[in-house]
């Protein structure tokens, strides 16, 4: 009986040194090559536990409420990641443990390091812009002459009122809509005024009857499936659209449209949060992530720009010559980008989407 004990004692001791590693992720939907994943596992012997979100607001909630329980988060570079650095809701990163970090590209770099001076907390994962998805021929069938690079497809209610029956969905998304309703209005779409913000609210609640559906990733299979015909989302969920569309048994043609006024410019980075349980793994993943094949393998399925200027010659032409996803120099000129807001400018913007969304 004692050394029936003394066996098991030892077998519980021992049990932590043999117990697998582990990473947890949390990261977009449709974000990241899932064979890469296992390949992660196999080379490392650490297991990724992953799990997905849709929404920066989402995130964000959970960082905020402290013990996430997440080793590497993905959260877009402004507003929200600029903020939650504010918060020091991250750790500093220590490039000893990232053999991989030459690989970034330094334009993108640069332009991240406005929010993350001297990139000391983040890497940049993928880039893209906010635009128009729409179902080529519903829409021309419906309106022939619809203007399908302009805003006012979606936030014209004349225009927007033709595609009911086919089907629109929005992003749910107050940072990217409430910015885009201003540049439609001519206004500045950063603008943290009371009164622009509110003409900007209107303008959504003006088109709220026509959109079927506010929600920042169900829109990917249903342009695809052909439930919708139009959507106001990411660029890379709508060129994943496209990509499913042309390989089903019902092929449908997919396009995406950056708007002549202007678009959304966003940056998503990958970051350890300072309670982290597992920083040594999670640096592990964030170096794996930096892999240039890892980098163009998950381009190649999203459709996003990635910031890894080594992954750019292991792309097709099909991606890196695809304007809609790396676009013109001439186009990149029109394209903003949103600064963060107060914790006071968040709330009221939120009270302003829920009016919105509730019809209140």
């Amino acid at each position: 009986m004692r050394l029936g004990c003394l066996a098991c004692l030892l077998l519980f001791l021992a049990g932590p040194a043999f117990a697998q590693k582990q990473v947890d992720v949390y990261n977009w939907s449709d974000y990241i090559a899932e064979d890469q994943l296992k390949t992660f596992e196999q080379e490392t012997g650490i297991k990724v536990n992953y799990t997905t979100y849709d929404s920066n607001e989402i995130l964000d909630a959970k960082l905020r409420t402290g013990h996430s329980g997440y080793d590497v988060v993905v959260p877009t570079a402004s507003p929200f990641f600029v903020r939650q650095l504010a918060a020091k809701l991250y750790l500093p990163l220590d490039r000893s443990k990232l053999r991989n970090w030459g690989n970034l590209d330094p334009k993108i770099m640069e332009q991240l390091a406005k929010y993350d001076p001297g990139n000391a907390h983040a890497i940049p994962w993928m880039w893209g812009t906010v635009g128009i998805g729409y179902n080529v021929a519903a829409i021309k069938k419906r309106m022939p002459n619809a203007p399908v690079d302009s805003l006012a497809l979606i936030f014209d209610p004349t225009i927007v009122s033709h595609f009911v029956d086919c089907g629109v969905m929005m992003l749910d998304s107050a940072t990217d809509i409430l910015p885009a309703a201003l540049k439609y209005l001519g206004l500045d779409p950063d603008s943290r005024d009371t009164a622009d913000l509110k003409k900007a609210a209107d303008v959504v609640k003006a088109v709220r009857p026509y959109i079927r559906k506010f929600h920042s990733s169900e829109y990917i299979n249903a342009l695809a499936g052909g439930d919708i015909c139009l959507a106001f989302g990411y660029s890379g969920d709508i060129l994943q659209a496209r990509n499913r569309a042309a390989k089903a048994a019902e092929k449908r043609e997919i396009a995406y449209a950056l708007p002549k006024e202007g678009a959304l410019l966003w940056i998503d980075v990958a970051a350890i949060p300072k309670d982290a349980p597992h920083p040594d793994e999670a640096y592990r993943f964030l170096d794996f992530m930096l892999d240039p094949k890892v980098a163009a393998t998950s381009s190649a399925i999203t459709g996003y720009a990635n910031g890894n200027a080594a992954a750019t010659s292991l792309l097709a032409k099909s991606i890196s010559e695809d304007p809609a996803i790396y676009p013109s120099a001439e186009v990149r000129a029109k394209l903003y980008t949103i600064t963060a807001a107060t914790a006071a400018e968040v709330r009221a913007r939120t009270r302003l989407w829920t009016a919105i969304k509730t019809g209140r």
